[in-house]
């Protein structure tokens, strides 16, 4: 006998897509639909494998979400685990603080929704008595540890803590109820469920601590495979898991070397053939690539100067391909740089060589960083992300944009000049 689960995180229903909206409307509304698909796989999961409950550990659904048609499709999902005599027990996240929905809609008697204040809830199932313990935080900001409001482990019970955290901090996510692994592990609860970091993690130790991850990525910096775990209790105590995909629509990133490509036809016919081999290594039902053409080929100016017609190109490629979408295009291709005779000078290779040389000065370094955090900062919210997320993110953005900067730069004189 053995008493099982589904963890889960992050689901964020309905999130709204406004920076891929601008971009691509049709693939703004896939992935839009993207995150009710992946919760509806989530309850085939505890269906099929005919768990004993659910933990939503915060963040279901995305801000102050009043749509009704989000309520009616979360109240049908509910009803399927009630009917199936399937117990859920869900904390409220940052995002779930602000909801409407999650103060105004009346879910079945085997939902449990934790409030502010600590509860336990004890679950006997497969021979185990498993106590659940929660808390929700009203407020979108929790600058405290949430820990020391969790109650003692139950004696005789095995303990399942819910906690929406950042732990110890993560690129790209708001401090939130911060503490770390080894004091979760040292509150002696026997598994901690944990919410609120979008990427995967595992820790094992006293105690079994897992932040399952977003179940659905919604733009590129949530790239890769995504996933719930299922958790099984045996009759010893021992806890095993597993990750079960969930992600509906899967973002990555394909680096195309164009380096050598003399024809157009040629450098389309690459991308194609660099798509069909990515789309066989995709396992979910939608491949969502952003193109990042590389390489030293003649056809460096005209790529870049018919960015739009690549683009179409490589769009009716991922079509026909199927189930392929292309999310953006990025440059960092260049002339090849042809060997010159002695003593002859070519001013456009020596002033591609002069921007590389500067570019690559820590002076250069720091003004260039300096204005892109400015300009980042004048955007929007939503769209603040396009030069990453953290600080690497922007290292790694302003490489690309030095890179490409300077071929990009040649290509278009050398383009003038034939």
């Amino acid at each position: 006998m053995a008493f099982r689960f589904v963890h889960t995180a992050d689901i964020h229903l309905d999130s709204p897509l406004r920076s891929l909206a601008l971009r691509n409307k049709d693939l703004a509304e896939l992935v839009g639909d993207a995150s009710r698909q992946a919760f509806s796989s989530i309850i085939d999961l505890c269906l099929s494998e005919n768990v004993d409950a659910l933990v939503i550990a915060g963040d279901l659904y995305d801000g102050d979400q009043t749509s009704m048609k989000t309520a009616r499709f979360l109240a049908a999902q509910m009803a399927r685990l009630n009917e199936a005599n399937i117990r859920v027990y869900k904390i409220r996240g940052n995002h779930d603080a602000l909801s409407r929905i999650s103060k105004q809609l009346v879910f079945p008697d085997l939902v449990t929704i934790f409030g502010g204040r600590a509860q336990s809830v004890l679950q006997t199932a497969g021979g185990l008595d498993v106590a659940f313990h929660g808390l929700s935080f009203a407020s979108p900001k929790a600058p405290d540890s949430l820990l020391p409001k969790y109650p003692a482990p139950q004696d005789g019970a095995v303990n399942v803590g819910i906690m929406h955290t950042s732990l110890a901090g993560s690129p790209g996510h708001d401090v939130y109820a911060p503490c770390s692994v080894a004091q979760l592990q040292g509150h002696g609860f026997d598994y901690w469920a944990l919410g609120h970091i979008h990427a995967r993690s595992v820790h094992r130790g006293p105690s079994t601590v897992v932040m399952p991850g977003i179940p659905q990525g919604r733009d590129i910096n949530e790239a890769g495979e995504k996933s719930v775990t299922l958790v099984t209790i045996r009759e010893d105590r021992s806890i095993e898991i597993e990750e079960r995909l969930t992600s509906v629509a899967l973002f990555e990133r394909l680096s195309v070397d164009l380096s050598g490509a003399l024809e157009w036809a040629e450098a389309v016919a690459h991308i194609r053939a660099e798509l069909e081999q990515k789309r066989e290594s995709v396992r979910s039902r939608h491949a969502v690539i952003r193109l990042e053409l590389t390489g030293a080929t003649p056809l460096s100016w005209s790529l870049i100067r018919d960015k739009d017609l690549l683009l179409a190109e490589a769009e009716q490629a991922a079509e026909q391909i199927g189930d392929t979408w292309i999310e953006k295009l990025q440059f960092d291709v260049a002339l090849p740089i042809p060997e010159t005779q002695a003593g002859t000078a070519d001013p456009i290779l020596e002033l591609a060589a002069s921007m590389r040389a500067e570019a690559s000065s820590e002076a250069f370094r720091a003004e260039a960083l300096s204005l892109i955090q400015r300009l980042v900062a004048d955007l929007p919210a939503e769209s603040r992300d396009f030069a990453g997320k953290d600080e690497a993110g922007l290292e790694r953005f302003l490489d690309r944009a030095l890179s490409s900067g300077s071929g990009q730069v040649t290509a278009r004189l050398r383009g003038g000049s034939s």
